[in-house]
């Protein structure tokens, strides 16, 4: 980040030295040396710390952590039905018309609803904002059973059977 009279200069724009009215290229702070930009008074800045705007307001400065588990209980519940939605038509048609539902699909469903129950139980567990955002952002937040059964069957125009039968 670069600082003409403590205002920044953004990468790649044209701008105009206040003191001398001479007009700069958008290229030229990226081609110019340190000692020409040092000459015209221009400054490096070091860059804004990062922080995970999910879990801070900003560097050192977490967000309530009870919201914050409420939140990511409700994100954990909503990933968990969105994996299961695609299936769903299976277990209303078995409780429908008892055409039983495969045995493999009935335990990736199970699969996915121990999975939320497990990221659930870990969120709790959280005491601070930083254990959280830790847990939140691992790899065993992130890993979920892959669904590997077959898309549903649906309704076709041009067919005489159906999935639903």
């Amino acid at each position: 980040m670069f600082l003409l009279n403590g205002v920044t200069l953004p990468i790649d724009a044209c701008f105009t030295d206040p003191a001398t009215g001479i007009q700069y290229p958008a290229n030229w702070l990226r081609l110019a040396s340190p000692e020409d930009r040092a000459a015209i008074g221009i400054t490096e800045a070091p860059d804004p710390v990062w922080y995970d705007q999910r879990f801070y307001w900003g560097p050192e400065l977490p967000k309530e952590h009870d919201q914050l588990v409420e939140q990511w209980i409700g994100q954990t519940r909503a990933t968990a039905n969105t994996l299961l939605a695609p299936t769903d038509w299976m277990v209303i048609r078995e409780a429908d018309n008892g055409k039983p539902m495969d045995a493999a699909i009935k335990a990736e469903r199970q699969g996915i609803r121990e999975a939320a129950g497990t990221k659930i139980a870990a969120i709790n567990a959280t005491a601070t904002t930083a254990e959280l955002a830790a847990y939140i952002t691992s790899a065993a937040y992130s890993s979920w059973s892959a669904p590997e059964a077959e898309a549903p069957v649906v309704f076709s125009s041009n067919s005489t059977t159906t999935a639903f039968s």
